[in-house]
């Protein structure tokens, strides 16, 4: 039931730039979770989105695992977790799993980094457990609804939406060409290393599944989930959050940006008109130095 792909079989350009093999955690389904756990310190939990997986925090890991402990799983039916095939892949399913995951390791004064469905999940978790949060990371995500692409709404469709994802591979694939400002940064084994864990029929069961997960009006069984979560996040209105967007994301629009500046009227707000969805790929490079300025300026409390 284990995914097929481990990173010893990632290709070597890949495992290049992704060098942790990670562990794993059982979980009460049985299956298993891929994650890294990479330094000591204080914890920096790092949630993915879909169609990416912990890959997409390598950037992130590299110099903060030098002074903190980052935690980056894989969502089950992602990266190098197991991808079962009649799992039910709710949001709420998946909060479950990383509370599980949290519990595990026994995560305290967490500082929380969320990205796309990541977002939903990792602050869900933040909403069951709020004592173990103390300072929130958001990059181009969304807890509340709004305009829906009709890219998406286009994969709800049966049929339709298994022959685009699962059977072309077109969510991974469209993210590499529209997620992204500057493609050039998908060369070298980059672009390799989102493609890699998704690399046939089975294995792109979460990618359809995840999207297809995301209400589209309030019949859908995750719309309570999500307004419960966005009820919940006030609770952090006091928290240090920092929030970094992307302006050019066609899917988590500036409408969301505004959405959450209004739920965080205090938070530190970096706001790139040049970059894309996939912001941490886009921008990196003053993403590191803005988090640890505002680490600084907004210290742990004492435990």
């Amino acid at each position: 039931m284990r995914g097929t792909t481990r990173w010893q079989d990632l290709p070597e350009p890949v495992r290049a730039h992704y060098p942790w093999a990670g562990r794993d955690l059982l979980l009460k389904s049985g299956f298993r979770m891929h994650y890294l756990d990479e330094g000591e310190g204080d914890p920096i939990l790092m949630v993915h989105g879909n169609p990416t997986w912990s890959f997409y925090y390598r950037t992130l890991v590299k110099p903060f695992s030098e002074t903190n402990r980052c935690v980056v799983p894989d969502h089950i039916g992602c990266g190098l977790s197991d991808k079962p095939q009649d799992w039910p892949y709710r949001l709420n399913d998946h909060i479950d799993n990383l509370c599980q995951l949290i519990e595990h390791l026994d995560l305290q004064n967490i500082t929380l980094v969320v990205h796309d469905w990541g977002g939903a999940i990792g602050l869900g978790a933040a909403t069951r457990m709020p004592e173990r949060f103390a300072r929130f990371v958001i990059f181009n995500t969304a807890v509340f609804m709004g305009p829906i692409p009709w890219a998406l709404r286009l994969v709800h469709v049966p049929v339709v939406g298994s022959v685009i994802v699962r059977g072309f591979n077109g969510f991974v694939r469209g993210g590499l060409i529209s997620a992204i400002a500057d493609r050039r940064r998908m060369r070298n084994g980059v672009g390799k290393g989102y493609l890699a864990p998704y690399n046939s029929w089975r294995n792109r069961v979460a990618t359809h599944r995840m999207v297809c997960d995301i209400p589209v009006d309030e019949n859908h069984p995750t719309w309570d989930t999500l307004h419960a979560i966005d009820e919940g996040i006030r609770q952090f209105r006091d928290k240090p959050v920092m929030i970094v967007w992307g302006e050019k994301d066609f899917v988590f629009t500036n409408f969301f940006r505004d959405g959450f500046i209004e739920r965080f009227p205090d938070a530190e707000v970096h706001s790139l008109p040049e970059c894309s969805h996939w912001i941490v790929e886009d921008a990196h490079e003053r993403i590191v130095p803005w988090m640890k300025d505002w680490m600084a300026k907004n210290p742990l409390p004492a435990e």
